[in-house]
This record gives structure tokens, sequence and C-alpha cells, in this order.
């Protein structure tokens, strides 16, 4: 495989979102709300050119290449992200016993799943600023913030929450399950 000189990943930047590099980390702000991120590597570069961010590399290997992929993929998401969030859409499925869903706090709380006695729960790591669970319709469940790795892993702890145990999922498909994903 041949080696390239360089790779250079150009990043536009809206007129609107304001961007600060602070050694390796970059803020991106717009509108009072902002998200910090550190990116930190001994060859990759993140720079700030006439409303354009370079990530860049010289002589990059094979992961050093990769890497740079997914910082750019990291800083378009969350330039998307401030500009207008992130939603993930779930619906509670029930046959038999109706589940009853709550938000207390920092944690989602589903009970008379399949029957149980006992009520699940979800954590709900990020303060509501960051990430906000929103239950409608008793069954819709809609998780919405500016930064998609942390919506993404609410939605996921809530759907591994309702995980059937000891049962045939086949039958049992009762749970709450990501129906889309999106902006």
């Amino acid at each position: 495989m041949p080696k390239l000189d360089k790779i250079s990943h150009d990043i536009s930047i809206p007129d609107d979102v304001n961007i600060s590099l602070d050694g390796p980390i970059v803020t991106i702000s717009k509108d009072g709300k902002s998200l910090s991120r550190e990116f930190y590597h001994n060859k990759l570069v993140v720079s700030h050119e006439n409303n354009m961010l370079k990530v860049f590399c010289p002589l990059p290997r094979r992961s050093e290449k990769a890497l740079a992929g997914t910082w750019a993929a990291h800083i378009r998401n969350m330039i998307e992200g401030i500009e207008n969030g992130f939603e993930y859409r779930l619906k509670a499925v029930f046959s038999h016993f109706p589940m009853t869903l709550k938000v207390e706090g920092n944690a989602f709380i589903i009970t008379n799943m399949l029957g149980e006695k006992v009520p699940r729960r979800a954590n709900l790591p990020w303060t509501p600023s960051e990430v906000e669970v929103r239950i409608e319709n008793k069954s819709d469940v809609i998780v919405t913030g500016a930064d998609r790795e942390k919506v993404g892993q609410t939605a996921a702890n809530i759907e591994l929450a309702c995980k059937v145990k000891k049962r045939d999922p086949r039958v049992f498909q009762d749970g709450i399950y990501i129906v889309s994903k999106g902006v």
C-alpha cells in the first residue's frame, strides 16, 4: 500500500457557530449552548483557519489516517448537534401487562413490565440540560440533546433496562425499543 504524504479533512463552519481551540480542547458554541471535546494525539493537529476547521496529519500510518477521519466525524457531529440537535424515538411495546413509564431525577423507571412487582430502572447519567427525556402518549419516549453520543447512550440504557431474561425472546417481546434515530 502506498504511503500518503499527508491527510487533511476540511470541515466548514456555519456563520452563526463559534469555534474556539484551547490546546487539544475544541469548543463549539451557539446561542448559549456549547459542546467541548478533547482531541489529543502526538501526530494529528486540529487547526482553525478562515471559517474552516482542519484535521491534519503529515505522513500518516493507517491508524492515524483512520483516527483523522474519526475526529472529523466527531467535529461534524458536534456542529450538527449544536445547530439542530439529535433525537431518538423509542416505543414501549407490551401485550398483556401495561407498562408505566416515569422519569424521576436521574432514573427512568419502568413498572409492571411482564407483570413484575419490582420496577426496572435505567440510569440517566446526564443532566436534563444535556439530554432531555420525555414521555408522550404513555408509550412513546423521546430522547433529545446536542451531543450525539450522550443521546445514543441514554436511549441504549433505556432499551437495555427492558431486556427480557430467562424467557424466550421470540414469545415475550415486551420492552422499549429504539424506533428512529436522527436530527
